[in-house]
């Protein structure tokens, strides 16, 4: 049985925000983050507006989302 995570849109906005204080080259850019199910936990991923953007810094972006979202709603791995 796939186990699903509701994310909070106002945490996720927040995180979203928290991340573009970095990387504000991205601010904007992002609509939300998502956690995907896979067999075992989830898939943390950004979802953009429009194609999402390559470099090594759209991925720390999207780590640094990740991780804030994460913190803000008290997941855990």
């Amino acid at each position: 049985m796939m186990v699903t995570m509701e994310i909070d849109p106002e945490l996720s906005r927040r995180a979203l925000d928290e991340a573009g204080q970095q990387y504000p080259e991205f601010a904007g850019r992002a609509k939300s983050v998502l956690a995907r199910p896979l067999f075992r936990g989830f898939a943390w991923q950004v979802e953009w507006d429009g194609p999402p953007p390559g470099g090594q810094d759209a991925w720390e972006y999207q780590n640094a989302a990740v991780r804030a979202y994460k913190r803000l709603a008290g997941v855990t791995d």
